[in-house]
Parts: structure tokens; C-alpha cells; sequence
């Protein structure tokens, strides 16, 4: 029999188990850690001096004092002192210092990064995968300067905004 969950290690109560309330009640302060997680900072490396209960933080690369060993580890304080949690792939904080979101890919935490596949605002799709290259306006028998600018223009804003590949 397992120990531990296999996602979140979080104690398992054994058959005939004496104090059942103490690995249940560390059970609940870690699912309290991990449901619905806000940060107060993403990357400390030492823990603050006066930490209030539920406040959280993701441990920074080189941690001291009570976060040794713990870098990468989400980190939550409570009445019983800290607790961590290793991040798993997928995992979502809400950063309060950065005031936005913060994911863990498996290697690293991504601060502000959004992927997907598309964006859609009120039910329309504005914007989707990246377009291949427009050539430059050149040529013609008739320029036409002013308009030359602008398409020059758009063409360099798309290209800015990663919606058209450069040519």
C-alpha cells in the first residue's frame, strides 16, 4: 500500500493507524497550500522574517535558513511551520508581487507567460497561429509613397506582434 498520493505525496492515512488526525490534518494544510495557489513572490531565496499563516512563496534557486535544499518548491507557511510542495507540470500560481500568473513547465516557473492556441475575445477569434511572410511593397508602375508607409507600416506591426513571419 502507498504511503503517499502519487501527485502531490500527501499522507495517506494507514489501516489501524494511530493519531489519524495528524496525517489528515498534514494532508489538509498541503491541499490548502495547492488548491487554488497564491504567492506572495515568485524567487526568494530566504524566507521572510515574520511569515503570516497562508502565505505562500516559490522558492527561489539558491534558498537559505529554513528553504535549503527546497529551490523550485512551492513553500507555505503555517501554524505547524513551513510546509513544500515540489511543482508539478501544469501547476498555476497567482503571483501578488507581479499581479499575474506564474507556471511551471516541468523544469522552471514561467512568470506572465500565456500560451495557446488562439484568442478569442467575445466569441471572436482575433488572434491565431503566426501567418507566413508578406513581401514588401516594391515596384509598380505607379508609386503611390503614402500608401507605400502604410502597408509598410502594417506589415511591420503584424511582424512586430509575431502575427506574420519576417520575409
Amino acid at each position: 500500500m502507498m504511503d503517499d498520493t502519487p501527485r502531490w505525496t500527501l499522507p495517506l492515512l494507514a489501516a489501524g493507524q494511530a493519531q489519524k488526525e495528524m496525517t489528515h490534518n498534514e494532508a489538509l494544510s498541503l491541499l490548502d497550500l495547492i488548491v487554488h495557489p497564491c504567492v506572495e513572490a515568485v524567487g526568494p531565496n530566504a524566507p521572510p522574517p515574520s511569515p503570516l499563516t497562508g502565505q505562500a512563496w516559490i522558492v527561489g534557486d539558491q534558498p537559505v535558513g529554513d528553504w535549503t535544499g527546497r529551490a523550485g518548491m512551492l513553500a507555505g507557511w503555517t501554524e505547524g511551520g513551513w510546509r513544500f510542495l515540489v511543482p508539478r507540470i501544469g501547476l498555476t500560481v497567482w503571483s501578488r508581487a507581479d499581479d499575474c500568473r506564474c507556471d511551471w513547465d516541468g523544469s522552471q516557473w514561467r512568470l506572465g507567460r500565456i500560451v495557446g492556441r488562439s484568442l478569442i475575445i467575445e466569441g471572436k477569434k482575433v488572434v491565431g497561429a503566426q501567418r507566413p511572410a508578406i513581401a514588401q511593397p516594391a515596384g509598380g508602375q505607379v508609386v503611390d509613397s503614402e500608401a507605400r508607409l502604410v502597408l509598410n507600416a502594417v506589415i511591420s506591426a503584424l511582424r512586430d506582434h509575431g502575427l506574420v513571419a519576417s520575409g
